[in-house]
């Protein structure tokens, strides 16, 4: 190697990226519970061995947004055997190490900079859609990433604090004021003359980020000295795919000055750099390590890669993951293969024995597949087959005679790995508009399978279909569901009630804003109820009577004070979340040895707030008195005004 080729290697920057973990996927599963973990293990040992500057993900490190305990302990003791030792950081970091700093703690953001820690690989990561921040602690929404990060284990980055929106539609421009734009500052690294800049932006909604795009409300913060000479990365975890007009976001949304943009959340492997047309950057996606949807998609490879950064060129250096399960699928019309083989479709023996036939096909295929991956590695380094993934899709025109499919995928049970779901039922349609092709969610038909119903449909569906059939007249439709996903999906068990106390917190406001007499009090009632009713659908909750007289009786000492000759704040617990405390900010210097012991001050005693219940009632019961009090019937349903949040 002559010297040029040595400085110029010393001098450009090497990092794994890989994206898609979900850590602790199917845990509980005899089979595939450790496959992400074995996963993980070999993209740590291959950044180890590759003597990597550092690791970048693209976000869902962890599947669950409150990971199991054994995940969380698997994950950081694998992070502190791979990513902890004595080997420098040839890395230098020249933005602020306390820039991202959580409140209330002393050390820096980024964990090589904390000379308490003896960091030799760092790993900086985004947020997901499935580890996204939930919560409503004192310290605000927070991430399953926060919980290593806090320990030093990674580099949490890419969260955005979304600009306020009210209700006008007037175009916010950079000179507003900062508050009104998203800004994205980049963690800066040098390696001799190369230079590096890191956005990250962490999952947030397909329609709120494409409109923020759009209306160039996002602000890219670049560094004042030789801005140009600055290899910028863009991290994003978003939909790529267009399945709406408005639940993706465009290849071309972003900004000349990228040079590479990472796009997580996409399982489907193209890690090698794509470029867009008519833009100066690339795209790679580097797809997820480990199978969960079971789409055509994820039958191929998965990948990491090394990337190579020199000045302003780089490389990628793409490597097949070895510990991956293998996965094959097959589609199959049921009509024509009965026309192929004359059989008929509507006898129960012939189309088992016609889909085991398939299936057996599929599992010698994946066989052979295992065998030609390792085709180049000695037979006595070769690792022991791994029972395949395996997916038989049967499009079908009428009643398909399988009985229970469960017990049918058991035939297989010890020679795949997923015999609950190893048969994926389409019903097939016929006269469909070129509109209904194109809708993301299929419609159920009354001839679809109980199996393929039960598959097909959507919880949100179901929760927004249920909550229109309400009549509540002053709780928000789309914060609803978001609350009631939440609870479901992300296991936040505060999420409706911090919800429906918000939602009472509105209200008084919205009553506080001066004096009020019963029929003023009645006529602002109204308003708000229609204010309210931005989706033109209205919400109620029916409750208990004991409820109910608890809520009413809040809420008459609630109006006497507002009837009061001077406005009184909101103090009571029934519609007030607690005061929070202003925490402390740190601008320490570096740390050169152990901090001193923290203060034992303990933070003030707050009050608890009500029962989901109690609140609730409140909610309901503030409409219902006010009702009884003037006598005037306030339940037709006000005019739609169009929506406003995205």
């Amino acid at each position: 190697m002559s010297g040029e080729e040595r400085t110029e290697l010393d001098e450009s920057i090497r990092f794994l990226l890989a994206s898609d973990l979900h850590l602790g996927y199917l845990e509980r599963d005899p089979v595939r519970g450790q496959d992400s973990i074995h996963t993980f293990r070999e993209i740590l040992e291959l950044a180890y061995a590759r003597n990597v500057d550092f690791i970048l993900l693209g976000g869902d490190v962890f599947h669950e947004n409150k990971p199991s305990r054994t995940t969380m302990f698997q994950t950081m003791s694998l992070l502190r055997e791979y990513t902890f030792g004595d080997k420098p950081i040839p890395i230098e970091l020249l933005s602020d190490p306390y820039g991202d700093q959580v409140k209330g703690v002393s050390f820096p953001a980024v964990n090589y900079e904390d000379a308490n820690l003896n960091v030799s690989i760092p790993l900086f990561s985004i947020h997901g859609n499935h580890d996204d921040p939930q919560g409503t602690s004192a310290d605000g929404p927070l991430s399953a990433l926060d919980i290593p990060a806090a320990g030093g284990l990674l580099n949490y980055f890419g969260r955005i604090d979304l600009p306020s929106r009210d209700g006008s539609q007037q175009k916010r421009k950079a000179d507003d004021g900062d508050d009104n734009l998203m800004k994205l500052k980049p963690i800066l690294l040098r390696k001799g003359d190369t230079r590096l800049a890191m956005y990250g932006i962490g999952n947030i909604k397909d329609e709120r980020l494409s409109y923020e795009l759009k209306s160039k409300h996002v602000c890219m913060y670049r560094p004042s000295e030789d801005p140009d000479a600055w290899f910028n990365i863009l991290v994003v975890h978003q939909n790529r795919a267009s399945h709406t007009p408005r639940a993706h976001i465009p290849e071309s949304a972003f900004d000349d000055a990228v040079n590479l943009v990472v796009w997580g959340h996409e399982h489907e492997q193209r890690i090698m750099p794509e470029r867009v047309a008519e833009k100066n950057y690339y795209i790679s996606q580097p797809g997820s390590t480990i199978a969960t949807s079971l789409t055509p998609g994820e039958t191929g490879d998965k990948c990491a890669a090394i990337v190579h950064v020199s000045r302003k060129d780089f490389k990628m250096e793409p490597f097949v993951l070895h510990t991956v399960r293998p996965f094959v699928m097959h589609d199959i019309d049921l009509s024509a293969e009965a026309a192929k083989t004359k059989l008929d479709p509507t006898d129960r023996t012939h189309v088992a024995k016609l889909l085991r036939t398939q299936i057996e096909s599929l599992i010698t295929l994946a066989a052979q597949q295992w065998i030609e991956r390792f085709a180049s590695v000695p037979e006595s380094a070769r690792p022991s087959p791994m029972v395949p993934l395996v997916r038989l899709r049967v499009a079908y025109e009428s009643k398909l005679p399988l009985g229970n499919l469960a017990r049918f995928g058991q035939e297989f049970r010890g020679r795949v790995a997923n015999p609950g779901d190893i048969l994926q039922l389409q019903l097939k349609r016929r006269g469909r508009t070129p509109a209904q092709r194109s809708e993301r969610a299929v419609r159920l038909d009354k001839d679809m399978l109980p199996a393929e119903r039960l598959e097909r449909v959507q919880l949100a569906s179901l929760v927004m279909e249920n909550v229109r059939l309400q009549s509540f007249e002053m709780l928000n439709v789309a914060k609803l569901q978001e609350s009631v996903m939440g609870y479901v999906e992300k296991d936040e068990r505060d999420a409706i009630e911090h919800f429906l106390g918000s939602s009472l917190e509105d209200v008084v406001k919205e009553l506080e804003r001066g004096t009020l007499d019963e029929a003023q009090l009645q006529q602002r009632l109204e308003h708000i109820s229609t204010a309210r009713r931005t989706d033109a659908y209205a919400l109620e909750v029916d409750h208990t009577a004991s409820q109910e007289e608890r809520a009413m009786h809040d809420v008459a000492q609630r109006t006497r004070q507002l009837s009061a000759p001077s406005p009184v704040r909101a103090t009571s617990p029934a519609f007030s979340h607690p005061v929070r405390s202003p925490s402390p900010s740190f601008s320490p210097p570096r740390p050169q040895r152990r901090s001193a012991a923290r203060s034992d001050a303990s933070p003030p005693v707050q009050a608890l707030p009500p029962p989901l219940s109690s609140r609730a009632s409140a909610l309901d019961a503030l409409v219902k008195t006010s009702r009884r009090t003037t006598g005037r019937n306030t339940s037709r349903r006000a005019r739609a005004r169009p929506d406003e949040s995205f």
